[in-house]
């Protein structure tokens, strides 16, 4: 059949676009021609030269000594970060102490009539079922400890989260100067947040708390800011029209249009929070990621994944309700006598538990998972690590990736001269967005060389490239067979919303019970958490594709086959640019994480800092991954999706 081509208005922009990358390549390369033998002439090639890094040892040490001696007697602390600090631990103690209470008994009916109000008795029946997982489990007390956590800094995020949005909402100036924050922020892995605040506020709630905070609000602040901007201007004027104050327009017309952009900030912003709760157990908060991270640290997967269980059914009530709330219409109607009733109803339970004696969740009702799992695993490490006929046991498996994808790639990346590098990024983020794009990119490379941790960042970055190659062809391929076929896209549709809403921290416990740990398990965890982003970015960007574009082809004959590679695929670019993006940053987030079980590179850099409060190389660390963070999205993001403009 005749090759299925596109229009002609449809092609002048294709070849304009190829005109102007190679104008961007030449000048690349002329640039490149007068600033290489300047550079090689004066540094050499090979590694970052040590003439072009900055010592920053004694500088960080010396503050963090001054933080240390200090943080007990100058009045910043005692009279600024110390009601800060107490405010925290009695917020956090006051719910802990209202849940405790209740009983778990009132605990689980306030969840189930929540949902129920919410969602109606499906996610109710859901719900309770998820809080009693929980007590059987015997993780009752560690679940009440992360939901206290957890409110408190939702709470906090939320406020931060709105007025921040508020001020980039109404404010162009302030959307400008607060956008490279929010950028920073979303880019910046979790880990990285930690010590800073460990040194300030000591180890303990008070840090994990400010610490999720950090790591929480952007999203509401974006989605806030989001739905501010983007309010009908008709409704706007009509109001204006009125007479009305800026103050009553913001209040009955803007904030009101937003409710959906609200929420939405709201859902992100609880799973964010409870995804930064688990890894702030690193740092002396109680609960289920404490007892995780312990488990990982004795390599006890069965324990590990006892408290991983209920992690995953608290993000999956709290995403379906936050999401079902977004998706209602927000009409009063009934919904003040159903809130009444969920509330009397809640009194009632936690009363009636009180009067029979069952507040706290009797020990007789508990499963031990943790010695069969332990069983399954020692069976596992018996039978599946190694000699398993034909395809090899995971533990093959992890070497070889190691051998023929970690180890090449890792050592190609250090193998190149440093003005390589910085060549090769500036070229990528020039040809897919403008020149302060890759400026942006070359800065952040250098900015890694300048700390002094290049090799490290350069071992992190093989990592992730490794681990982004094998999640887009497991992702596009996934995403194909799903937007092909709805029985396929049904079936996948729970699996993912389960992994997607899994914090990172529970993602280590799986890989560590079958491939053990190292480099290889790093890279696994992250691919299997940034999957499902990807999955469902392409799968939505390939369904989106306007069937009349389809059609045309189907009556020129065009194969399926054809119609994907020629038709879907360049029709759907965006989509699966945003999710080679997102892939991006969510690998990173989680090789990151991955130096707790043997990743290396920054990643070990990072924990070990945070470990022996060595502010030098945990924050140089930390502060390498951010930049890495930032050349990563640079290069992955075009332009026009962020600005709106072309290249």
């Amino acid at each position: 059949m005749a090759t299925v081509t596109a229009s002609t208005p449809r092609a002048l922009p294709t070849g304009l676009l190829k005109h102007r990358a190679v104008h961007k390549l030449l000048l690349i390369a002329l640039a490149a021609a007068v600033l290489v033998p300047l550079a090689n002439a004066r540094w050499a090639s090979g590694s970052w030269p040590t003439a072009l890094t900055v010592d920053l040892t004694k500088p960080l040490g010396s503050a963090s000594d001054w933080i240390i001696d200090n943080r007990d007697s100058h009045p910043l602390f005692l009279y600024g970060f110390g009601y800060v600090s107490n405010a925290v631990v009695i917020s956090v103690r006051a719910v802990y102490l209202v849940l405790l209470g209740a009983g778990w008994a009132g605990v689980t009916a306030l969840g189930a009539l929540v949902a129920w109000r919410v969602a109606g008795v499906k996610l109710a029946l859901g719900t309770t079922a998820a809080f009693l997982a929980c007590g059987l489990l015997g993780m009752w007390i560690p679940t009440m400890q992360t939901l206290a956590l957890m409110v408190v800094a939702v709470l906090a995020s939320v406020v931060v989260g709105v007025l921040l949005g508020l001020a980039a909402g109404l404010s162009r100036r302030m959307d400008k100067i607060l956008r490279p924050v929010l950028d920073t922020m979303q880019v910046m892995p979790a880990y990285a947040y930690l010590l800073p605040v460990v040194l300030v506020f000591g180890m303990g709630v008070p840090a994990a708390v400010l610490a999720t905070v950090v790591y929480a609000a952007p999203p509401m602040a974006r989605l806030t800011a989001l739905g501010l901007q983007g309010a009908d201007k008709e409704v706007l004027e009509a109001v204006e029209s009125l007479g009305t104050t800026a103050r009553q327009r913001l209040l009955t017309a803007r904030i009101p249009l937003a409710r959906k952009e609200l929420l939405l900030g709201l859902n992100q912003t609880i799973m964010m929070a409870l995804s930064m709760a688990v890894i702030a157990s690193v740092i002396g908060a109680a609960g289920l990621g404490d007892r995780v991270y312990q488990a990982l640290a004795s390599v006890d997967v069965g324990a590990a994944l006892a408290a991983g269980i209920p992690i995953v059914l608290l993000a999956v009530v709290l995403d379906r309700v936050t999401a079902a709330a977004g998706a209602a219409d927000g009409t009063e109607g009934q919904g003040r006598a159903r809130w009444a009733y969920a509330l009397a109803g809640t009194v009632v339970v936690a009363l009636a538990g009180r009067l029979l004696g069952r507040v706290d969740w009797p020990d007789a009702w508990t499963l031990n998972i943790a010695e069969p799992v332990n069983r399954a695993v020692d069976w596992m490490t018996a039978h599946l690590y190694s000699g398993v006929p034909v395809i090899g046991g995971t533990a093959d498996w992890a070497g070889h990736f190691t051998t023929w994808v970690l180890d090449p790639v890792r050592n190609g990346l250090q193998g190149l001269p440093w003005w390589s590098v910085l060549l090769i990024v500036a070229t990528l983020a020039w040809l897919i967005g403008t020149w302060r794009t890759a400026l942006t990119a070359v800065l952040a490379m250098a900015a890694i060389g300048v700390l002094g941790v290049w090799t490290p960042a350069l071992d992190t970055l093989s990592q992730v490239l490794a681990a982004v190659a094998v999640t887009l062809v497991l992702g596009f391929a996934t995403a194909i067979a799903a937007a092909r076929s709805d029985r396929v896209e049904r079936w996948l549709r729970p699996v993912l919303d389960v992994f997607q809403t899994m914090p990172q921290f529970v993602y280590l416990i799986p890989v560590v019970a079958l491939f053990g740990v190292g480099r290889a398990p790093a890279a696994a965890a992250a691919v299997v958490y940034a999957l499902p982003a990807v999955v469902r970015i392409t799968t939505q960007g390939l369904r989106q594709v306007d069937p009349a574009a389809m059609e045309s082809s189907r009556s020129l004959g065009a194969t399926s086959w054809q119609q994907l590679r020629q038709v879907q695929l360049p029709l759907a670019r965006p989509a699966l640019l945003l999710a080679v993006n997102q892939g991006v940053v969510l690998v990173l987030a989680v090789v990151v994480i991955g130096g707790l079980v043997g990743g290396g590179a920054l990643g070990y850099d990072t924990v070990f800092g945070l470990a022996q409060g060595d502010l030098a190389t945990g924050l140089v660390a930390g502060a390498a991954i951010v930049c890495l963070g930032l050349m990563l999205d640079r290069v992955t993001q075009p332009t026009e999706r962020r600005t709106g403009k072309g290249a």
